[in-house]
């Protein structure tokens, strides 16, 4: 596990780009925090690191939105206002598990029984004028991913465990 801080909107997008840098296709994230919690900003960062320039908005409303990037597509899901897991189905959510397929899913637990296991859980809670990070890896890939991001980010580790 890794835990970080980010002091504002700006250091959350640079854990994102340095986040950008140690993910690779195939990948299931797990984005969880309240509401505002920064989310879809950490999803903005890693986005603008790997190359995309186009607006990048929470699918709130569409659920899902691709990204096209060198490395292979993103697929960032938003599951808020998911009604039942099983409407992922209708969306074609098996379609898009590919070998070129990064996935971020926020708020997984809507979607609980039907979304494929994540390789890594990002839970992002609110500090003090900040923002704590914990990645949690749950397979050996997110562990990649996590070994990765704390040799990247030596300097603003806060504590991992």
């Amino acid at each position: 596990m890794l835990t970080l801080e980010a002091a504002g909107e700006r250091e959350q997008e640079a854990v994102g780009a340095a986040l950008a840098a140690c993910l690779k296709p195939p990948c299931i994230v797990y984005l969880e925090g309240d509401l505002g919690a920064g989310k879809t900003t950490l999803v903005r960062g890693l986005l603008r690191a790997g190359g995309y320039d186009g607006a990048v908005r929470s699918p709130t409303y569409t659920l899902m939105e691709p990204y096209p990037l060198p490395a292979g597509t993103l697929w960032h899901l938003d599951l808020y206002r998911l009604g039942d897991p099983e409407e992922l189905e209708y969306l074609g959510l098996r379609d898009l598990l590919q070998d070129d397929v990064l996935l971020l899913v926020e708020w997984p637990g809507r979607g609980r029984g039907v979304l494929p296991p994540a390789d890594l859980v990002i839970r992002i809670g609110y500090l003090p004028g900040a923002r704590q990070l914990r990645f949690e890896p749950v397979t050996a890939r997110g562990g990649e991913v996590v070994a990765d991001l704390a040799r990247l980010l030596q300097h603003k580790v806060k504590g991992s465990a």
